[in-house]
């Protein structure tokens, strides 16, 4: 029932984490495990590990089989370790509110490393392929262009302060990990009570759906244009003068991120405010950017 994140940089001992968590339960607690492997889920999906991270329509796919197995793992009486570098914030923000939906509780382990000697550990997965002419799958090596970008680029590293990265366990592969404590936060305490954000949705209206979709890509073409103006500071929307976008939002804004968070929020809004005017809702939707873009 309880979910384990694991959440990690390239090299950085995921897989190692999440093997020494699964032996620990079935030993000393008698539990039965199941791990979520984003490099067998690749695998299944006929995909080559590289060329998938740099694909968006691939990843999507892999992120969104990863989440399907663990919802469907999720609700039995058995520990979930998802094994993979779910570098999304918004992605483990879904999971979080699925096993909520689930009653379940849930942690996160962050691996980290330092990055020179995860590089060169990843070449010494190459060089032994070469070596043995064998090639485990599990230990394709990373190119130096997805070294990079999953490692500087893409990489939203959790925080204890979010709910949903919260409890936080960060790793170094020389670090003991305390066990005891995952098991304590897993099995000794009650699981957040599920609310509005993960029941069941309600029916909407297609005047309804149409009118939000308008209004909210509206906002998000008006940040756009912010942008492109070189402004940094805060951005008012004159159909809602009571409502602004903080200032710093430029560096987390792009066409694909906002389109990300405004799917997540339609689907939010459809969940739990369609028997609310369209209008009143977009003011939740300029809160729900500060708070994504800016915190």
């Amino acid at each position: 029932m309880p979910l384990i994140i694991i959440c990690g940089t390239p090299v950085s001992g995921k897989t190692s984490r999440a093997m020494e968590l699964k032996k620990f339960f079935e030993t000393e607690h008698k539990k039965a495990v199941v791990i979520v492997s984003e490099d067998e889920a690749i695998a299944k999906l006929g995909y080559e590990k590289n060329t998938a991270y740099l694909d968006s329509q691939k990843e999507k796919r892999i992120r969104g089989y990863l989440k399907s197995e663990v919802i469907k793992h999720i609700g039995k009486d058995n520990v979930v370790i998802l094994d993979g570098s779910n570098y999304i914030k918004g992605y483990r923000y879904e999971l979080y509110c699925a096993s909520k939906a689930s009653k379940s509780t849930q942690c996160t382990i962050y691996t980290i490393r330092n990055h020179q000697e995860a590089w060169e550990a990843n070449l010494e997965r190459t060089n032994r392929s070469m070596n043995t002419g064998e090639q485990v799958e599990a230990e394709v090596s990373y190119t130096q262009e997805v070294f990079d970008a999953l490692t500087k680029l893409r990489f939203e590293e959790p925080n204890s302060n979010n709910r949903w990265d919260s409890p936080l366990f960060t790793v170094q592969p020389t670090d003991k990990l305390d066990l005891d404590a995952v098991y304590k936060v897993l099995f000794e305490k009650k699981p957040p009570p599920p609310n509005m954000s993960t029941q069941n949705p309600p029916l909407s209206s297609t005047n309804f759906l149409y009118e939000l979709d308008k209004t909210t890509q509206a906002i998000s073409q008006h940040i756009l244009e912010a942008k492109k103006l070189g402004i940094d500071g805060e951005v008012k929307f004159p159909d809602y003068p009571d409502c602004i976008l903080e200032a710093g939002f430029t560096q987390n804004v792009n066409p694909q991120n906002l389109l990300r968070l405004r799917r997540q929020f339609l689907t939010y809004a459809k969940m739990n405010h369609s028997n609310e005017a369209a209008s009143t809702i977009v003011r939740y939707y300029i809160q729900y950017l500060n708070k994504s873009l800016v915190d």
